[in-house]
């Protein structure tokens, strides 16, 4: 007959980690997942719990955190932890963030959106849940940012300017005002997007390119010396 303690220990292993109100578990761990973990630490709301990872190679703590195992486990530990954020980085493609975010959804888990406290976001801007705005980023006056979105490094949203769903912002991009960059594109870093101009589903704007005109959805723009 068991025990009374391996009965709570049983437990334990097969619902996860013990899990408090302030903990939160990311799901990715590669480099992004490392710029994450700093602005999470800084802004100080949550205590990271540990990783999850699809790289099974992944066997040592990632920035003194834990990994607790691999995405098959999410639905596991949403049993006891109700705070999740997606960390995998997003540039040619968008579907693994997507599908991520889609299924914590489903599992009516809480994915709150995380903003750096070495950045400005205006009072008058709108966050979409699950998105991050990193170190030194703006988001002015009017603009809106939708859900599981990437404002990065330095990057600047000018004011009524509107970031779908899904799309990732990288390093010192410049999205000037009234633009609109739709749901799951990627604008690379010190690229920059004319006023008013719109930025169509899927797109990839690379790095250093200067965006003049409106560009169909699924475009492809690369910079050219």
């Amino acid at each position: 007959m068991m025990s009374i303690k391996e009965s709570v220990v049983e437990t334990q292993e097969r619902s996860g980690p013990r899990c408090l109100d302030d903990h939160i578990i990311l799901i990715g761990g590669g480099g992004h997942c490392r710029s994450c973990i700093d602005v999470i630490e800084m802004e100080g709301r949550f205590a990271i719990l540990g990783i999850l990872d699809a790289n099974e190679s992944l066997s040592h703590p990632i920035l003194t955190h834990d990994l607790l195992g691999k995405e098959e486990d999410i639905q596991r530990l949403s049993k006891t932890c109700r705070h999740f954020f997606i960390t995998v980085g997003q540039i040619k493609d968008w579907a693994p963030r997507v599908r991520l975010y889609e299924y914590l959804k489903s599992l009516h888990v809480t994915i709150p959106t995380i903003i750096s406290p070495l950045a400005h976001v205006s009072k008058h801007a709108v966050l979409g849940e699950g998105s991050i705005v990193m170190h030194q980023a703006i988001v002015n006056s009017g603009a809106r940012v939708g859900n599981n979105c990437i404002i990065n490094s330095n990057a600047l949203i000018e004011h009524n300017a509107v970031i779908e769903d899904h799309c990732h912002i990288s390093t010192a991009a410049v999205v000037n005002g009234g633009a609109t960059v739709k749901r799951c594109s990627f604008v690379g870093s010190n690229a920059v997007l004319r006023e008013g101009i719109e930025v169509g589903e899927t797109c990839i704007v690379g790095a250093g390119v200067a965006v003049m005109r409106s560009l169909k959805p699924g475009s492809l723009r690369k910079y050219h010396k």
